[in-house]
């Protein structure tokens, strides 16, 4: 059954199914305007997915041909993943940041290989052992590889302006950046009274930026192309700081459940990163590289149990944590070692 909410003051959400995935459903919000529903991301690309979001419109009295307009959060494929459907069923335009417009336009339609082969490269370089990355090359040269989430995504029409307001007849939506998560992630600021009366700075649309129960993933910006030195801790971190500054009366994320109080979960947030700094650069007594850190740091279960994927996913944090130190000068890769390995300052 279809999960939908009513949170007052014209906006609800439907909780729209990812398959096979502990997060269980995006939160896709509707928000009524002068001009028609508009959504805030759109779900998982799936028939499934797809059902559960024409099911919950049409709980609302709605359709997805009724659907004025898609603003996106950002580019993961659990929140853009609906947006071509929707667009092709209803005209509705789709509106991203340009930084993850641009992520969207350079990977769309690109060889599920090529980004096997960065893969496999790209862990190489950071110690993968043998036995991990035996799968991946093994997909990567039997010229079977199936399809990746993302690849085919929509190409958004409209950019997210930070700090102004979004075309929304009769709302007071505004956009703010929020890099950390994605380059281009931003939430949505709807100035307007709680229509519970809450106190505070009206309501935030947090996507991932903010969730009540779970530490968004930080990780490097992936791109095969790229060789930018991106920071991605320190934009969150930033961000964190300055939606804290909002005061908003209560957060309305993409998973999990609304809450208020949204100050104190950016002071727990903050300090998990800081205790998850200051345990790295404990391991970093002896160089390690960004595999064997990972390894070693504290997840929500034991290394051993953490699945292929997901320890791609991990070593990736561990990397966007590595780089913050040593943009601290607290760390510094050590010369001469190959993969690199990093060690304390």
């Amino acid at each position: 059954m279809t999960r939908t909410t009513d949170h007052g003051g014209g906006v609800w959400s439907i909780g729209v199914p990812i398959p096979d995935n502990p997060l269980g459903h995006t939160l896709v919000y509707v928000v009524d305007t002068d001009r028609g529903p508009v959504l805030i991301d759109t779900g998982w690309d799936d028939p499934s997915s797809w059902d559960a979001l024409s099911a919950g419109l049409a709980a609302l009295g709605l359709a997805v041909r009724d659907v004025h307009g898609v603003v996106l959060t950002h580019h993961h494929p659990d929140h853009h993943g609906l947006s071509g459907q929707v667009r092709e069923a209803s005209g509705a335009w789709l509106a991203m940041h340009p930084a993850d417009i641009e992520v969207v336009r350079r990977t769309r339609g690109a060889e599920p290989r090529v980004w096997l082969d960065y893969l496999v490269r790209k862990l190489a370089s950071v110690g993968a052992p043998d036995d991990h990355l035996g799968p991946l090359r093994a997909a990567r040269d039997s010229g079977r590889a199936r399809s990746l989430p993302g690849l085919g995504a929509a190409l958004p029409d409209r950019d997210v302006v930070p700090g102004e307001l979004l075309p929304l007849a009769g709302r007071r939506l505004r956009a703010v950046w929020t890099p950390g998560h994605t380059p281009g992630h931003v939430c949505l600021h709807l100035e307007e009274a709680h229509p519970a009366a809450l106190p505070g700075n009206g309501r935030l649309f947090s996507g991932d930026h903010l969730l009540p129960g779970i530490s968004p993933h930080i990780g490097l910006y992936e791109d095969p192309d790229d060789t930018a030195v991106t920071d991605p801790l320190a934009d969150y971190v930033d961000s964190l700081e300055r939606i804290g500054r909002l005061g908003a009366a209560e957060v309305l994320p993409a998973h999990q459940h609304a809450f208020t109080r949204p100050a104190d979960r950016v002071r727990d947030l903050l300090a998990h990163h800081e205790e998850r700094l200051a345990e790295l650069l404990a391991l970093l007594a002896v160089p390690l590289t960004p595999w064997q850190a990972a390894e070693r740091m504290t997840w929500n279960r034991p290394w051993a149990e953490i699945a292929p994927a997901s320890r791609n996913i991990a070593v990736s944090e561990a990397e966007a944590h590595l780089r913050r130190l040593v943009k601290l000068g607290r760390a510094e890769p050590v010369h001469g070692m190959e993969p690199v390995a990093y060690a304390a300052v």
